[in-house]
């Protein structure tokens, strides 16, 4: 795995929603190289770990990359306090991203609260064959929605509480689709339960399926133990490491009861 140690200029900061952030940062050596899926372990003052972040967008020609992260602890709320003009000390592009198809293909995203960022560069690709299913606790808590929209994506929101769009599961919006349209290959992020039944719906569906986990991680470059998940090698169990396998896996390979 090749990566680059960077002090990236902080370029743009929104705050999307209640605790959640977008950074646009310049960085250029790893705007060039990065791919959708991949993400960045960034250094946060005063803690000894950096905090990983996905890549959510990247704009090569310009040297940009943008992130959107929630915060979620000490570390995430020191990031959220950035101004215009900050370096932010990163090291990326870390583990293994999306496999991206042929952009023909019939491609469905689907994200659930912020599992939702990391999809937006790999949607890019598929463009108006790209259908995109987003799932947030409420309205109050949707992000990236337009972002999708402008790239040509069709674009359906489900949240918990019915605030926005259809009354329920995410996952219910995706079984419809599978039911009534031909679908070649779906990407998926978010919480555990929610993958876990993506990926049972993909496999009785036979269709391909990648998904994005999210683990708590230490190095982020595979040498520390934290991030062990159990993945299917020919068959066996096998402790994989998150940040440098994946993040990004094919979901048959997930031993997802363990």
């Amino acid at each position: 795995m090749k990566y680059t140690i960077e002090e990236a200029k902080l370029l743009k900061k929104e705050q999307l929603a209640k605790g959640i952030f977008r950074f646009t940062v310049f960085s250029p050596a790893v705007a060039s190289v990065a791919k959708a899926g991949q993400f960045a372990n960034i250094s946060v003052a005063g803690k000894i770990l950096r905090r990983p972040i996905s890549i959510c967008e990247l704009d090569p020609q310009f040297g940009r990359i943008r992130f959107v992260f929630e915060v979620r602890g000490d570390g995430t709320a020191i990031l959220s306090q950035a101004v215009e003009g900050d370096i932010i000390d990163l090291i990326a592009p870390l583990g293994h991203g999306f496999d991206l198809g042929d952009p023909s293909l019939q491609a469905v995203f689907v994200g659930g609260g912020i599992g939702v960022p990391p999809l937006l560069e790999a949607a890019k690709s598929y463009g108006r064959n790209a259908s995109v299913y987003l799932g947030f606790r409420s309205e109050e808590a949707m992000i990236l929605v337009r972002d999708f929209a402008v790239r040509g994506a069709a674009v359906r929101i489900a949240t918990d509480d019915g605030s926005l769009g259809y009354h329920g599961f995410v996952t219910d919006l995706l079984k419809e689709k599978l039911q009534n349209d031909h679908v070649d290959i779906i990407y998926a992020c978010g919480p555990r339960p929610m993958l876990k039944l993506i990926a049972a719906m993909a496999r009785e569906q036979g269709v391909a399926c990648q998904v994005s986990l999210e683990e708590r991680m230490g190095c982020g470059i595979g040498a520390c133990l934290v991030c062990a998940c159990p993945i299917l090698k020919d068959g066996v169990p096998t402790y994989r490491h998150v940040c440098k396998e994946g993040p990004v896996f094919n979901a048959e390979e997930v031993v997802w009861d363990a």
